[in-house]
């Protein structure tokens, strides 16, 4: 059966450019006096790629792989906090000194894959929402020295040796290493 105003279900979908919405709002679209072509909504922002209007998504800035990298890094936190409360409550690292290691060393892990998504979170709204690449190795590494600094001061907190200057030479030298490999060229 064939309707009037529809193309038969055995036809192929005709091909449609990247900026037009559909077909249907191509009677509503403004059109220029002089040339009679088609001028997208300057309002409504597309996909790349489809016809879809950007608000038809379920994130407008985000694409699916960030979101599902930036749920699983802190997924991973969530399991090593949980290992951190599981460690910190059976053992004593005043009589077992294996687990201030190992406790020290969960911790800064704990930290350092909470800071990952939250610095390339910083750096994706910085950077107005785009995600450049090499963006998720940068606030890796920039995880793993949060992992690092944190194990180190809770080892240094275990053998009585934490003092201010010593917590600020070790920011500072992170803070200079950091910024040498993260210079943009």
């Amino acid at each position: 059966m064939i309707r009037l105003g529809r193309r038969p279900l055995s036809a192929p979908p005709r091909a449609r450019g990247a900026w037009l919405p559909s077909e249907s709002s191509l009677s509503r679209a403004p059109l220029d006096g002089q040339v009679r072509t088609f001028r997208p909504d300057p309002t409504t922002r597309y996909e790349r790629l489809s016809a879809r209007p950007l608000d038809a998504l379920d994130s407008v800035v985000m694409e699916a792989r960030d979101r599902l990298t930036n749920f699983g890094f802190f997924a991973a936190a969530a399991f090593a906090w949980i290992l951190v409360a599981i460690v910190l409550m059976t053992r004593d690292p005043r009589i077992d000194t294996g687990a201030g290691y190992v406790g020290a060393l969960l911790i800064g892990l704990a930290f350092g894959l909470t800071t990952v998504p939250v610095f390339w979170l910083a750096v994706f709204r910085r950077h107005r929402r785009i995600a450049y690449h090499g963006d998720w190795l940068r606030a890796s590494r920039r995880g793993a020295w949060v992992a690092v600094v944190v194990a180190v001061f809770v080892v240094l907190r275990l053998l009585g040796a934490f003092q201010p200057p010593i917590a600020l030479f070790i920011l500072a030298l992170v803070t200079v290493a950091e910024a040498t490999l993260s210079v943009e060229r």
